[in-house]
């Protein structure tokens, strides 16, 4: 007789992601290493010297700091928060997981703003919660109905609440009014507010200021900015309390000491990532100007990805693989018309639109 895992473990779906899928490349007889990836959200431009020489000084013959204590002072110098209201994790995406390990079990209810990250509705599969969704109007360009969040957060009194802002994939930001209205009609609830893509976000607001309310958990990631990807790295700010109740259950050891070092580094290049964003800043200009000389809708974006509807996005998404051009099919989001591109260097978005132009021509 087979051995059986618990029953809502059996219901997880996969949860889809950017990035090269290996596998497909070697089907398909393409080179990995020729790729040129616009799937995944990361700065292609932040890759200081200075960390690559502390990686090469890195013990790794010892255990790193199980409480990743250097790094943890070096963010709050870095945000002016206290040590004890910051908790470090391999990648945000751990992150996610430990608060709804910790705060959800069977029974209980989970807000979803979706289209979304895939891995809030993996995080609550996992505890066994019930997930209750809002769908964002694809007519409205994915903006979101602040009345129709209260309104569902009052009817069924989630116990834990997952908030992407900017969201991915639809780069929409919640204004710091509209977030105030979610956390007002609230108060019981955990509320998640994922900003890994917050760097890149011109004009942001402090989330902050908020903390002190009792009920919020504000991720970051350090993979998407720092272009740490490889190492995992991000980090959550909470009151002591509910970081207290992640490091019950947070592995020992969950930062690498390789992941330490370099986080420490990047956080000190203030000049390198400032002069990152302004490039990203200027291909994402240059890209949606040119894309839609295609005649091809780009969304309004707060990060440094945008949608683009393209009809088939899964057709789409193969006729750049075989030009060495990857672009994320937004078909896992529940949008198959849609791809979503993240900005690249300058050279290699006028790569993808010398692609996409031979495509339009027929090439």
């Amino acid at each position: 007789m087979p051995l059986w895992p618990k029953d809502n473990i059996n219901r997880i779906g996969e949860a889809c992601h950017g990035g090269p899928d290996y596998a497909e490349m070697e089907r398909l007889g393409i080179v990995p290493e020729g790729i040129i990836d616009f799937s995944s959200n990361l700065n292609p431009y932040f890759s200081p010297l200075a960390i690559r020489e502390v990686l090469e000084g890195v013990d790794i013959n010892c255990y790193p700091d199980t409480e990743s204590i250097a790094l943890r002072r070096a963010i709050a110098g870095k945000t002016g928060l206290s040590v004890d209201n910051i908790i470090a994790g391999n990648g945000s995406t751990e992150l996610i997981r430990l608060a709804a390990t910790a705060y959800l079990e069977a029974g209980d209810k989970a807000f979803i703003m979706e289209p979304t990250y895939g891995e809030y509705r993996t995080a609550c599969q996992i505890a066994g919660a019930e997930i209750i969704v809002q769908r964002l109007s694809e007519s409205n360009r994915f903006a979101a109905d602040i009345d129709a969040t209260v309104r569902l957060i009052k009817d069924n009194h989630p116990r834990a609440i997952f908030l992407c802002n900017p969201n991915n994939p639809t780069g929409y930001y919640l204004s710091r009014e509209e977030f105030g209205q979610i956390l007002e009609a609230a108060p019981d609830s955990l509320i998640i507010l994922d900003e890994a893509y917050i760097s890149f976000t011109e004009e942001a607001w402090s989330s902050f200021e908020f903390i002190d309310k009792g009920n919020l958990l504000v991720v970051r990631s350090m993979t998407k900015d720092c272009s740490l990807a490889g190492l995992r790295l991000g980090y959550a700010v909470a009151n002591r309390e509910i970081n207290r109740a992640m490091n019950r259950i947070r592995p020992p050891w969950n930062v690498n000491a390789v992941a330490q070092s370099a986080g420490i580094m990047a956080l000190q290049e203030t000049e390198v990532m400032q002069c990152s964003l302004e490039k990203i800043q200027a291909g994402k200009r240059y890209l949606i100007e040119e894309i839609k000389k295609l005649r091809f809708p780009c969304l309004p974006s707060a990060a440094n990805f945008f949608l683009v509807r393209v009809g088939n996005a899964a057709e789409y998404r193969e006729k750049l693989l075989k030009k060495s051009i990857l672009v994320r099919d937004c078909a896992s989001f529940g949008l198959p018309e849609y791809i979503r591109i993240a900005v690249n260097t300058m050279e290699n978005n006028q790569k993808l639109v010398s692609s996409m132009q031979e495509i339009a021509r027929g090439v």
